[in-house]
Parts: structure tokens; C-alpha cells; sequence
């Protein structure tokens, strides 16, 4: 299996429970690319339900059904990391008022039995009530629907642990570089080479699964030089703030935006999240939060607050590569279907998936081992993925973090290790006991410890300070400035367990938070 994201991951579990012994490679650390660079929803799609009775699209109509109904089993199968949350489109006249309420009725009788909770009108006081920081001017009250949030990076990594848990085998840093046929022409070994100490290696295989996202023409190229590009990627940023700047529990959905979109303002993890722009990404594309994408979305959020948010007052952001797959007419990218394809080449016989998104996940990864095992010439057993627990979700329940408090953790750092590893936070409780020091913040004002770092270091292979600080604990997208500081408690853990000299520390913490500061200073921060 290529590539370690949401699609990748998700492949690597499901043949792996339908017995077929796989190995896991990505090029970089697991999630390091647009699977930790999602809006954090859970959903079937409003815009493309919409998209779909416009255009009476059957094909986008079946696409936007499969994802309300995997979404229910994203939310079962990691509840410490997926919920159901409660989206408010506000409305300034009757008129909008009936047209979203229609809509959303529609998308709760698309959810069927799937359904989390039903969609309704809310009178002007109540949508204050739970959105204070909404514009008072006009509103005549808002459209509340329900659909689910999660912690994109860590959902990956829950499936990696999961599959390798399994009996699978997973490297990260490990980048195919090409491959080896054999007498019939077909693929036969993949070329590896180990980005920490440079070294190649072969992985053997009877079938190779290219699940690489955004990059996957790449693969494909590699596997067969005539092979046609098919990818459109899409490139998608978000910017976060603290939460108290619009205080709710509750996301707000911006129903059409100044190019004909749509953004969400979602509270996750004690911050505001806002999101996302869709431009057509190129060679030279920088992904990076650019201060004009910045104020695209200030542009189409502010006129729905009582009070605008400013840029000088984002905390951090993030952006990354949508794997859209090519329409036969071209288009905007911003209407192009994020269904998946799973595409057989017959000259190498690579497997490739090809577009879809985070919530159908599960579904791409069942259509790919399906080909999988019939390219295989046996058949093809059941999936087995729908009801799977993943790692941290055995024995956990809302009020899990309890059981951390009362073994002396403090309140807050007791709920982020319950919300960031659900039950494995027990390992990290064990970890406190091994040494007494490691209880301590790893950097104030935050809730995380220095335990989680070293866990991370020895659990889930973590090689890098972003590894640990942006996709398995979560500070670098709290907080930049919060990250840099950080950085050099993070960095002594890395040389403690990895035995870094003092140079290469050193080095380590220079490239991070200059990395940062970088961020810094193209939205004009620092």
C-alpha cells in the first residue's frame, strides 16, 4: 500500500482484516499532507446535495447518500475522536428561511436511518442565543442541521495503529522511488528509499495499491510512463482563532460566498475554525496560508458578525491539496465531484484510488480491496471495516476523562489525553509513573504533557518535532507562537529517545520554528 493518509490507511486496515498480509508505506510521516488539512467535518455535503438537485445530477446525488451513511460509522468507530455536532445557517429573510429549510429536510430524509438528529427552524432569538456573535441587523433566525466533526489527524493515525495492531506492517518516511517487473511486465517490487537514513530497500508484492491522493498521478507515471494525468488538485486553507471571538457550541455554515461557495466558522478544540478556500493548484503553488486567501475568508465571514474578526488576530492555519480527479469537460475545481474511482492499469497492474474524501474513507478502502482480490484471481470476502473499533475507542465513553483526573492529572490535560488517544491515554498515565517529570506541561497555557510526546516517540512513531507537535498532539494547529516555544522541550525528548546529538537537536528546533515564524510573517503576524 502508497501512501499512509485517510485513503491509504484506511486500504491497509481493511485488507489487512480480510487476512491478504499488507505493508504500509508513505513518503513522508502518516497524514502530513491534505488528510490533516481538512475542515475536521464528518459529512455528506450540503453544497453538493445542492449541486445535485440543480443540475439533477444522479452520479453527485449517490455520492452525497454513501457519505451520510458512512458517516455514521466514522462517528461509532472512534468516538473519542468523531461527533455529532450541530451546524446553524443563518437567514435574512423568509425566503431563505424556506429555501434552506427544504434543502436540509432533504438531506435528513437522504440520511435515513443514518440520521443523527433532524434539521429545523430556529426563531431570530434562539439562533442569538446559541450564536451571540452573529450580526443582529435583518436576521430573522437560522436553519439548524446536524453532521459530525473530527480530529482528521489523529483519525489517520487510529487507523495506521489499528492496522498494524492487525499484524500489519507500516514505515513512514518511506518514499517509492520505483519499481521492479517482472517477466510479464508487471509490477513486482517497489523501490524504497528511507528518508531518516537514506538507504533503499525492495518491498516485494503481488499487488501494489497506489493511495497516494493528490500525488497519485505520480505513482502512476512511475508504474507507466504513458499513463495519462488525471488528478486536479485543489488547494484549501483555513484559518483559526481563538474561540472566544465567536463563542458557540455550534458551527456556522456561510451559505454562499462572493465566487459561489460555501465556508463553515467551526468551534474545534477551544478554537474557531474557518474554511475553506478552493483554488486550482499548480507547479507553483506554495502551500502555505497566503495573507490574500486570509482575507478571502475574513471577506466572506465578517458580514455575518456583529463584531469582525481581524487577520492580525489568526492564531495559526493550514492548508493543503484536495485529490480531485478530472471531469471529462474541465471545469472550475470547485465543481468537480469528490467521488473516488478505483482504476486498474493493465501494463503494471497498479492498483490505483483516485479522488473521494475524508468521509467516505471506509467506502473507497472497500471498493479498492474488492479490486484488490480480484485482481488476485480469488474471492472476494466481506468487508469488514463498518463495525471496527479503532485504536483508543475499547472501553471509551464520555466521561472517560474522569478516570484520568482521579489518577491525579489536572482537568484539562485529563479531557486533551482522553480526546487525543481516547483508552491509550492509560499507556500515558504509565509513562508518568515511569518518570514523575514527565506530567509537566510541555508548554504553559496548553493542556499537553511532556508524556505524550514520549509516547508518540516510542507508540506511534514519531521521528520529527511536527511530527509529535502538529498531527499527534495537536499544538501547531492551536497555536504557531505556542508551538515554537514547544519546540525545544520536544526536541530534548526526540534526542533522549532517538539519541540525537547535540547539533542535530539543535538544528531540529531551528528548522521548525523558523518554519513557523515563516507562517508568521506571510500573514504579517510577527
Amino acid at each position: 500500500m502508497i501512501g499512509g493518509g485517510a485513503t491509504g490507511a484506511g486500504c491497509s486496515l481493511d485488507a489487512q482484516l480480510r487476512g491478504l498480509r499488507t505493508v504500509l508505506l508513505d513518503a513522508g510521516d502518516f497524514a502530513s499532507a491534505a488528510s490533516s488539512a481538512s475542515t475536521k467535518l464528518v459529512h455528506g455535503g450540503v453544497r453538493y446535495l445542492e449541486q445535485a438537485v440543480k443540475r439533477l445530477n444522479l452520479e453527485e446525488y449517490r455520492m452525497v447518500q454513501h457519505a451520510l451513511e458512512e458517516r455514521i460509522y466514522m462517528l461509532a468507530n472512534a468516538p473519542h475522536l468523531a461527533h455529532a455536532s450541530e451546524f446553524i445557517v443563518p437567514v435574512f429573510s423568509w425566503r431563505q428561511a424556506a429555501y434552506y429549510r427544504a434543502g436540509m429536510k432533504i438531506y435528513d430524509w437522504l440520511s435515513g436511518k443514518h440520521a443523527l438528529f433532524p434539521s429545523r427552524f430556529l426563531s431570530r432569538e434562539e439562533t442569538l442565543q446559541r450564536m451571540p456573535g452573529l450580526k443582529k441587523d435583518s436576521l430573522r433566525g437560522g436553519v439548524a442541521y446536524s453532521d459530525g466533526q473530527f480530529d482528521d489527524a489523529r483519525y489517520d493515525l487510529s487507523l495506521v495503529k489499528t492496522f498494524t495492531a492487525a499484524g500489519g506492517a507500516a514505515l513512514n518516511y518511506a518514499r517509492v522511488t520505483s519499481f521492479s517487473r517482472g517477466a510479464n511486465g508487471k509490477l513486482q517490487a517497489a523501490v524504497v528509499r528511507d528518508a531518516i537514513s537514506n538507504e533503499e530497500f525492495a518491498v516485494e508484492a503481488k499487488i501494489f495499491v497506489n493511495a497516494t491522493g493528490p500525488a497519485s498521478d505520480k505513482i502512476r507515471q512511475v508504474a507507466n510512463s504513458s499513463a495519462v494525468k488525471r488528478m486536479r488538485p485543489s488547494k484549501g486553507v483555513h484559518i483559526l482563532f481563538p474561540q472566544e471571538m465567536f463563542p458557540s457550541k455550534d458551527a456556522l455554515l456561510i451559505p454562499k460566498t462572493e465566487d459561489g461557495r460555501l465556508i463553515f466558522a467551526v468551534p474545534w478544540q477551544g478554537r474557531l475554525l474557518v474554511g475553506t478556500t478552493d483554488d486550482e493548484a499548480t507547479a507553483e503553488t506554495r502551500m502555505i496560508v497566503l495573507r490574500q486567501e486570509a482575507e478571502y475568508l475574513l471577506r466572506q465571514l465578517n458580514p455575518f458578525l456583529e463584531r469582525p474578526l481581524r487577520a492580525d488576530e489568526i492564531v495559526s492555519g493550514l492548508s493543503g491539496l484536495r485529490p480531485l480527479v478530472a471531469a471529462a469537460n474541465g471545469g472550475q475545481t470547485k465543481e468537480l465531484i469528490r467521488d473516488h474511482e478505483v482504476e486498474r492499469d493493465a501494463a503494471s497492474g497498479l492498483i490505483s484510488i483516485l479522488g473521494g474524501k475524508w468521509t467516505t474513507h471506509r467506502l473507497m478502502a472497500e471498493d479498492t480491496i474488492d479490486a484488490v482480490q480480484r485482481a488476485l484471481g480469488g474471492p472476494v470476502t466481506p468487508c469488514l471495516t463498518k463495525q471496527q473499533s479503532l485504536a483508543g475507542a475499547e472501553g471509551f465513553s464520555d466521561s472517560y476523562w474522569k478516570t484520568l483526573a482521579s489518577r491525579g492529572m489536572e482537568d484539562a490535560t485529563a479531557k486533551h489525553l482522553a480526546d487525543k488517544f481516547g483508552t491509550d491515554a492509560d499507556k500515558i498515565l504509565q509513562l508518568c509513573e515511569e518518570e514523575p517529570r514527565w506530567k509537566d506541561l510541555l508548554v504553559q497555557g496548553l493542556p499537553a504533557i511532556l508524556a505524550e510526546a514520549v509516547f508518540c516517540i516510542r507508540e506511534e512513531m514519531a521521528v520529527t518535532i511536527e511530527d509529535i507537535l502538529a498531527r499527534r498532539i495537536g499544538i501547531q494547529l492551536i497555536d504557531w507562537r505556542k508551538a515554537i516555544q514547544a519546540a525545544e522541550a520536544t526536541a530534548g525528548l526526540l534526542a533522549q529517545e532517538l539519541v540525537w546529538s547535540a547539533d542535530r537537536t539543535k538544528a531540529a528546533i531551528a528548522a521548525y520554528s523558523g518554519k513557523l515564524n515563516g507562517y508568521l510573517h506571510e500573514l504579517g503576524l510577527n
